[in-house]
């Protein structure tokens, strides 16, 4: 019997090059740059995409020396898979150290997403991290996320079994599966460890734009693991608010990261996110944070109280 989670599945390599190419814009002149569609795209284009996009356009307009540590993002609009995205870059500033970036990504004549972002030329300085990396297990002794659907793919919805079909450039290890099937409540965290199928091209801007893309999942749905709710199956309505990156040490998306989240807040159909990247070998590379709606499908507010961990 054929693997139901990977059938008709493009390679390993095919699926990280498509990846690559996704996040490639093409100029259109005047700072402004036009993003690809996903070849397989037949609905609401992914926030992960335009964020990422719109960070590469920036990049296209600083010196090569300075390279991004922040951007901030405010979704406006769902974006459609039907149709490509222009992204306007407005050069707000160029320092001595930082440079300053505003990217509107539209569709049709209509914005979908504002972005700035900021840049600095390298430079030395003090140190420290807090805190440090979780100790979970290593990826090496977790199951995948798509060994995890095949094992409960008769418990899928139909959307679920749709989603788990789509051919997706990461593997990904949960150390709590529950949080990726979300069968069970459970505090508002989550840890997964996370790399691309197969190499990516020895180019920083081009790790920095797979983080972006990658960031954008799982991140909200933390806020939901307390109350066993899905939107997959009909339960909540979600959708990403606004979305931040910091990004702090230089890092490889095609090497394992673990993907540490928790929620601390949810409340008045939102709930608040936080996100944070860390090298196999222990070093804090990014950190994420987003809010976004969490809108409950039928009758009865959401409410549950976690108590903190002693």
């Amino acid at each position: 019997m054929p693997d139901p989670v990977s059938i008709n599945h493009p390679t390993a390599e095919q699926q990280v090059a498509d990846l690559v190419l996704l996040l490639d814009l093409q100029p259109k002149g005047s700072d402004r740059f036009e993003g690809r569609r996903r070849k397989d795209g037949i609905g609401r284009v992914f926030g992960g995409q335009v964020i990422a996009q719109a960070l590469a356009a920036a990049e296209r307009t600083v010196d090569d020396e300075r390279v991004p540590h922040s951007l901030h993002a405010y979704f406006l609009r769902g974006g459609s898979e039907d149709h490509t995205i222009c992204y306007q870059v407005d050069r707000q500033f160029d320092g001595r150290s930082f440079s300053n970036r505003r990217v509107v990504a539209g569709q049709q004549g209509n914005p979908i997403l504002n972005l700035t972002a900021s840049f600095q030329r390298p430079q030395d300085g003090v140190h420290h991290q807090m805190p440090p990396m979780p100790d979970v297990p290593l990826p090496e002794e977790l199951t995948s996320a798509e060994e995890l659907q095949r094992d409960y793919w008769g418990q899928l919805t139909e959307i679920e079994r749709f989603m788990a079909k789509r051919p997706r450039p990461f593997e990904m290890r949960p150390v709590n599966p529950h949080s990726i099937l979300r069968r069970e409540t459970a505090e508002p965290v989550q840890h997964i460890w996370l790399r691309t199928k197969a190499p990516l091209p020895h180019e920083d801007r081009i790790h920095r734009a797979v983080l972006a893309y990658v960031s954008d999942m799982y991140l909200l749905g933390t806020a939901l693991l307390p109350f066993r709710l899905s939107p997959f199956r009909g339960e909540v309505k979600m959708a990403s608010l606004d979305h931040a990156i910091w990004f702090h040490e230089p890092f490889h998306a095609d090497d394992w990261l673990l993907y540490s989240m928790d929620a601390p807040w949810s409340g008045h159909s939102r709930g608040y996110t936080r996100g944070q990247f860390f090298s196999r070998d222990g070093r804090l590379v990014a950190s994420t944070s987003q809010e976004g709606m969490l809108r409950k499908l039928g009758s009865g507010p959401i409410s549950h109280a976690v108590e903190a961990p002693e």
